[in-house]
């Protein structure tokens, strides 16, 4: 589960930098970036390593 959880939050980051360079697509890419850095704080407060 952390695995997936993991690789989600990678998946949206890079969602966000491709959107946030290609195009203009208002709060979305933002809310992707939150999700992915909650995904991220989640899996080191749980007290595995990236």
């Amino acid at each position: 589960m952390s695995n997936l959880l993991y690789t989600i939050a990678v998946i949206l980051i890079i969602f966000w930098a491709i959107g946030f360079f290609a195009y203009s697509a208002g709060s979305i890419i933002h809310i992707l970036l939150v999700i992915a850095v909650i995904a991220i704080i989640l899996r080191l407060i749980q007290g595995r390593s990236l």
